[in-house]
């Protein structure tokens, strides 16, 4: 059997730029909530978002190659450059055909979208830049990563809405499972805090209106939750099948063992009122694992702090597990990070390899009025140092997309 650990780890997010910094925010319980700073947003209803803080793109790019990325295509590059340093990989004695990028983004470029569109309606059709469709379209995440760092091995994008940064770490996965390639780089990325998708989002009724409060905003699993808060970022995660680490000597942060991935043939929006397709999901990673419920010590939630999603959620986990599941710390980390959308399965990916390396779960902040439907232990406000040996993590997107993954310490 094909045993694939993760070896590098990249992450920037709305709560630290790199895994160091994002670890120990998780751990403090720090908000990355706050007024939108990218645009002017006295006409729209919500005036907070999750932003990326300190991000100087010149640290990381010249002035032209920042010309020429959009920035969810920055963020990807730059978390995927930390997951290959901490790789500890030489990539010049590496063979870089079995070597292979899948990455995804729920929206893509729609900032670049947006101003290329005001630039044709303001100065006509010949003004519109040439790179508007190399910045924008999400397969160029891949792309990008592949030719920066020479790797030629498979190489694919996926777009699954919220689902996508789990997504691409399964089929990561099961790219090396299947003997495909020995190494991939895996994640999402995405920048859609732009006036467009809050317009669309919040129109919607999805986002939180808490505009007095943001870093109270997100409050996944509670009675008085209404909505949830975007967020923006990337991570990325080396792949690595068990041997080739192991006869490099590299550290192994922990081991990817079940994958499952389903839909919910339901609606465009809203999960199935059963959660069956959530159901589906978790049971296939559990025997994609050969584990039991009561294997699981923790449960990386989706945990949006929207209504349907954080009961359905709820009543899904209680389904697979039982009366374990009582007994599982289950945790939000959008709570802190708020919602990736594309990234948010990737980021979450990180936090679960962290957890189980240093045997601490991460807290659901602003957790301090219970749902009554929502009556797990959601790991309320405060760190838990605990044993853990093996964590699930669970995504559900737009158009009934779920996915989870199963990981472990390194048996």
């Amino acid at each position: 059997m094909t045993r694939v650990v993760v070896t590098g780890m990249g992450v920037i997010s709305p709560v630290g730029n790199n895994v160091e910094a994002f670890w120990e925010a998780l751990l403090a319980g720090k908000s990355g909530a706050g007024p939108i700073t990218q645009f002017d947003h006295s006409a729209h209803k919500t005036h907070f978002a999750a932003e990326v803080k300190g991000y100087d793109p010149l640290a990381h790019f010249d002035a032209k190659e920042v010309r020429r990325l959009d920035r969810h295509l920055q963020f990807a590059l730059v978390s995927a450059d930390e997951a290959i340093k901490s790789s500890g990989l030489d990539l010049s004695k590496t063979d870089l055909d079995h070597f292979g990028v899948v990455m995804g983004s729920g929206i893509g470029g729609l900032d670049v979208l947006e101003e290329q569109h005001r630039v044709m309606m303001e100065k006509g059709p010949g003004r519109v830049s040439p790179l508007l469709v190399p910045r924008m379209i999400v397969n160029m995440i891949s792309g990008q990563i592949s030719i920066k760092h020479g790797l030629r091995g498979p190489n694919t994008s996926i777009v699954t809405a919220c689902t996508t940064g789990t997504h691409t770490i399964g089929e990561a996965y099961k790219t090396i499972t299947r003997g495909h390639a020995r190494l991939m780089v895996a994640g999402g990325s995405e920048a859609a805090i732009t006036p467009l998708s809050i317009a669309g989002f919040e129109n919607m009724r999805a986002l939180s209106g808490r505009n007095d409060s943001p870093e109270t905003a997100s409050r996944p699993f509670t009675a008085t939750r209404d909505g949830f808060v975007m967020g923006e970022g990337a991570a990325c995660l080396v792949l690595e099948e068990y041997e080739h680490a192991k006869a490099r000597g590299a550290k192994m942060w922990c081991e990817v063992v079940g994958y499952g991935s389903t839909a919910d043939a339901h609606h465009m929006t809203a999960p199935h009122p059963d959660g069956e397709g959530a159901v589906r999901a978790m049971r296939m990673a559990l025997r994609d694992a050969g584990m039991e419920p009561q294997e699981i010590d923790h449960i990386n939630a989706h945990g949006t702090s929207t209504d349907l999603n954080d009961k359905i959620e709820t009543a899904a986990i209680k389904q697979v597990f039982g009366e374990r599941a009582y007994k599982i710390a289950v945790n939000s980390i959008k709570s802190m990070t708020g919602h990736l959308l594309g990234a948010a399965g990737s980021v979450e990916g990180v936090a679960c390899a962290l957890s189980l390396t240093h045997n601490v779960v991460p807290p659901t902040i602003n957790h301090y009025d219970p749902d009554p439907l929502c009556d797990l232990d959601y790991t309320p406000n405060t760190k838990r140092e605990m044993p853990v040996n093996a964590v699930m993590s669970n995504s559900f997107g737009f158009g009934g997309h779920n996915g989870v993954i199963i990981f472990s310490k390194v048996r």
